[in-house]
């Protein structure tokens, strides 16, 4: 059965500077990929119905991923673009594992908060074959790195 999961950060930029992010290729490969993986982004049309496809690499050899070797590629579609508000993304692993290829949603907003930007994200429809602690932990990861480019940004 599949489950979500909620995390927040908040970040001292405003919400214009963590939309770009959210939204800039060159972003999402810095900050958008865990700690013991690299990110290449292989399609992005960030406009509402447009479509992406990111490729995320284990550095470790023997590390396997859920497409190819020690990769997990994910493709889907910006099914709606608030601006400076909202995004939401409309995802699936590219695999051959029917336990991994349940659609996702991705809901990132933002709140204007007193010295910056509240970031709720929302993932929904997680396949259980991914663990929840380390979907958890990659996620953490991620936005630890995200308050890191746009805090650098301003």
């Amino acid at each position: 059965m599949p489950y979500e999961q909620r995390a927040s950060i908040q970040v001292r930029a405003p919400r214009s500077v963590v939309y770009a992010a959210l939204l800039d290729p060159r972003a999402v490969e810095t900050w958008r990929v865990p700690d013991d993986m690299t990110a290449s982004v292989r399609e992005w049309e960030p406009v509402e119905g447009g479509r992406f496809r990111v490729s995320l690499t284990y550095r470790a050899e023997g590390r396997t991923g859920k497409t190819e070797g020690a990769t997990d590629t994910y493709a889907g579609t910006f099914a709606r673009l608030v601006p400076d508000e909202q995004v939401v993304e409309e995802i699936a692993f590219e695999t051959d594992d029917p336990a991994l290829t349940a659609p996702m949603t991705m809901t990132w907003t933002l709140h204007e908060v007193d010295d910056g930007t509240r970031l709720d994200l929302l993932h929904e429809g997680i396949p259980d074959a991914v663990a929840p602690h380390d979907n958890e932990t990659g996620t953490r990861m991620s936005l630890t790195k995200l308050a890191a480019y746009v805090e650098g940004a301003g």
